[in-house]
């Protein structure tokens, strides 16, 4: 009897182990050995900065929300004779014609878009993703008379069917690796002291049009890249477009 007692045990034991086993080998397909986004499967990443031979870096604003500080930071990029790229929610631009009408015609700006109404697109269903991505290049072709090729979703939250969907639509998807956090209203010093810390070749600064301190940090880091020997370019002049890889920090590579 002890002897089926402790045979009957063993089997108990192996079934929870076998079980342990099949449930972390599912873990594992399902988050990726790297995963980055909880439960989802990363096997594409966003654009967040490049591996290249120039001594180049993309300033980056998202536009989602007012307008009060946009022109102050339009008037910096003129006043220091650099470009940068907004991405812009169709939303946000029908909200602020006039605003966005400036960024257009300044010579200053590249718009890419920020979805439609700025959600947490990874809780979207397929169908939802697809009219967030489809209705912005709308809006945007419709005030602009040009379709973006850039996205970059909300909050930087990326799943495979959210990046599917942007490269069904024949855009790029941007991320970032300096955050210069102007959204936490940080000062003016902190702002240039984040970006200037972290930028270096390749980088893609991330901002925004609207942060409190955003204006008046941008001439001082504008001033330091520049002094460091760093070109500021729009994401388009910084990325490659064709034969490329992205390794798993979102760092692409150009291919051959």
């Amino acid at each position: 009897m002890k002897f089926l007692i402790l045979k009957k045990r063993s089997l108990i034991v192996a079934t929870i182990m076998v079980s342990v086993l099949a449930l972390a080998i599912l873990g594992v397909a399902v988050s990726g050995a790297a995963g980055v986004f909880s439960n989802q499967s990363i096997r594409n990443h966003p654009i967040n900065s490049v591996e290249t031979t120039q001594t180049s870096v993309a300033l980056t604003f998202d536009a989602a929300w007012g307008t009060g500080r946009t022109e102050a930071i339009l008037a910096a990029l003129e006043e220091h004779n650099v470009k940068a790229t907004f991405f812009v929610t169709g939303a946000w631009a029908e909200r602020n014609p006039d605003v966005f009408s400036k960024l257009v015609n300044s010579g200053r700006v590249e718009i890419g878009t920020h979805s439609n109404t700025h959600p947490h697109m990874t809780r979207l269903r397929s169908s939802q993703i697809q009219n967030e991505i489809s209705t912005s290049l709308d809006v945007l072709q419709n005030l602009t008379g040009t379709r973006p090729a850039l996205f970059r979703a909300p909050y930087g939250e990326y799943s495979d069917a959210v990046l599917s969907a942007a490269a069904n639509n024949n855009l790029q998807t941007i991320g970032w690796n300096v955050d210069a956090r102007d959204w936490q209203d940080l000062s003016s010093y902190d702002i240039v002291n984040r970006v200037m810390t972290m930028s270096e070749a390749g980088s893609i600064i991330r901002l925004h049009n609207d942060g409190r301190n955003t204006a008046a940090a941008l001439g001082g880091i504008i001033q330091g890249l520049k002094n460091r020997g760093l070109s500021i370019v729009p994401v388009s002049e910084l990325i490659h477009t064709t034969n490329y890889t992205i390794d798993q920090t979102g760092r692409q590579h150009k291919a051959g």
